[in-house]
């Protein structure tokens, strides 16, 4: 695991076997993560790595992290949903995702030329945590799948992960499990996931995943 940002944008992340190699996603996005870097450091955040990626915190609040893709690079703000988007920048982070948002860039040019709004937006994200703002999450009215009850029996560790998601993240999951109508379908879906449901990832989210 890497320790430092320096280190990140030096190695990558090390979420993939890619990780160390000059194919990791991150040597594609260097200098544009190199900016929004700068961004996050000019305001009251505190820089730290979280999942292997550059993740800022307000007094131990996490408000966003920054981290390279395929196509692109981001921002994520954890609770995106909250943020006005007067300028219609952010998008969902996964299909059943209620509270991260990504403000998705690719060149460097494009990041200056919205600068003073990154950085309004994320001053307005740590203005939510000063005041306390909470995100209303809905909870998933999905049922467990018998064959993750199963899973569950035997491996403590997965469901405590499991439900240490956020209530999005669970349900998304739930669906797609719940999906097949064939047991064994449902079982090669669950174990397919069960590595992202350990780090926390929900069923389409990129961010922490190099590939």
């Amino acid at each position: 695991m890497i320790a430092s940002v320096d280190e990140y944008l030096e190695k990558g992340c090390f979420r993939c076997k890619l990780g160390g190699t000059p194919d990791c996603k991150v040597h594609t996005w260097t200098e544009e993560l190199k900016l929004l870097r700068a961004i996050a450091l000019e305001t009251e955040l505190t820089e730290t790595i979280k999942w292997s990626i550059p993740c800022y915190t307000y007094k131990g609040k996490n408000v966003l992290c920054i981290a390279a893709f395929k196509n692109f690079c981001s921002i994520s703000f954890f609770k995106g949903v909250l943020l006005k988007d007067s300028k219609k920048l952010l998008v969902k982070a996964g299909e059943n995702t209620q509270a991260n948002r990504l403000l998705k860039v690719t060149t460097v040019d494009e990041i200056l030329k919205i600068r003073a709004t990154i950085k309004a937006y994320i001053n307005e994200a740590i203005a939510l945590e000063k005041n306390g703002q909470q995100v209303e999450f809905k909870k998933t009215k999905e049922n467990i799948p018998v064959e993750l009850a199963e899973m569950f029996k035997v491996d403590k560790k997965l469901e405590t992960a499991f439900y240490a998601l956020t209530p999005g993240k669970q349900r998304g999951y739930l669906l797609y499990f719940n999906e097949p109508k064939q047991s064994k379908t449902k079982v090669a879906r669950i174990e397919k996931s069960i590595e992202k449901i350990l780090n926390n990832e929900g069923l389409h989210d990129q961010y922490k995943n190099c590939k």
